[in-house]
């Protein structure tokens, strides 16, 4: 059974830095490109980054500069570094995979940044 598990949101202040991690379980993490979403209230699902197996990456331009994702096999998680942080990037982030025909999701962790 496929787990992901994300943790390190929180309240953070204009500017500030918060480093959100998702573990998974259940599948051979090393062969998965692994992305980040986010959403906040009244907005579609936006994708922030994607990381792929060889460690490509790759982060949508309202991030860019800002965050940066990263993975740790060994572990078995993915990570995103997030600097400079905007009242705007307040939302639920969630980690994704999509293996074959099933997309598996964690359950989101809460980014608020205050002004």
């Amino acid at each position: 059974q496929v787990q992901l598990v994300e943790s390190g949101g929180g309240l953070v202040q204009t500017g500030g830095s918060l480093r959100l991690s998702c573990a998974a379980s259940g599948l051979i993490f090393s062969a998965y490109t692994m992305r980040w979403y986010r959403q906040a209230p009244g907005k579609q699902r936006e994708l922030v980054a994607t990381i792929t197996r060889s460690g490509n990456t790759i982060c949508a331009d309202s991030v860019k500069g800002r965050f940066t994702i990263s993975r740790d096999n060994a572990k078995s998680t993915v990570y995103l570094q997030m600097n400079s942080l905007k009242p705007e990037d307040t939302a639920v982030y969630s980690c994704n995979c999509n293996a074959g025909f099933l997309s598996y999701w964690g359950q989101g962790t809460q980014v608020t940044v205050t002004s």
